[in-house]
């Protein structure tokens, strides 16, 4: 049998679906457009979650947060499972 140098490909993360919880990943929001329009804090309970997943449409989720505020779009890479 011949080895091989190529390297294991990486397992790809889970795609998150309507219905899961999630909660905003800060490395990859902070240095996004969407939060150079934003205030410049963003609310703790973002990165904290957990959000649900409502819609997913293309590249952007709406998500709920268990809070009295809006509804929010964000980029789908921005979000993570929350475990």
């Amino acid at each position: 049998m011949a080895d091989t140098d190529a390297a294991p490909a990486k397992a790809k993360p889970a795609a998150l679906r309507k219905g899961a919880l999630v909660r905003v990943n800060r490395k990859a929001y902070d240095s996004s457009l969407e939060a150079a329009a934003s205030d410049p804090t963003a609310p703790d309970y973002i990165f904290e979650g957990p959000g649900e997943l409502l819609l997913v449409k293309g590249d952007h989720g709406q998500v709920r947060w268990n809070r009295p505020v809006p509804d929010t779009w964000l980029r789908m890479d921005q979000l993570e499972a929350c475990s």
